[in-house]
């Protein structure tokens, strides 16, 4: 089997997580500058096989997309022309990020430490590529 990525596509930053092998378990990648996201995934599908990547699919409370949907299905498409043989899904990724924010506070990690920002992205990743897997509902 190869692995599945999870992306949290942000404006400024996005968070990757990546399974096993066997697509048990989750864990965090990287959190990158968007505008480096297609060379860093480039990068790692040359050095890992990969099956799938799954974008989270960012909505408002009253379920339209946001201003982010657009950009995200550009970069999915570009992937995809990249890599034709990549399979390109897509997860509700409603209060991910204030689950990630959650499980930080939750850790244990000094009060600075979790105003990092790209550490929330980095975890949405995580919770949005589970959530895939139904690892968590």
């Amino acid at each position: 089997m190869a692995r599945i990525m999870g992306i949290d596509y942000g404006a400024k930053r996005t968070g990757i997580a990546i399974t096993d092998s066997l697509q048990i378990a989750v864990h965090p990648y990287k959190t990158v500058s968007t505008i480096e996201l297609f060379s860093t995934i480039q990068n790692y599908l040359s050095e890992e096989k990969v099956e799938k990547v799954v974008f989270g699919y960012p909505k408002h409370s009253d379920g339209s997309d946001t201003h982010l949907v657009k950009d995200i299905r550009t970069f999915a498409e570009r992937l995809k022309n990249k890599f034709p043989k990549l399979l390109i899904d897509f997860q509700d990724e409603s209060f991910s990020s204030a689950d990630a924010k959650e499980i930080i506070l939750k850790s244990g990690i000094k009060k600075k430490a979790r105003r990092d920002k790209s550490r929330i992205d980095l975890i949405s990743a995580v919770i949005i590529l589970q959530r895939y897997l139904n690892h968590i509902p």
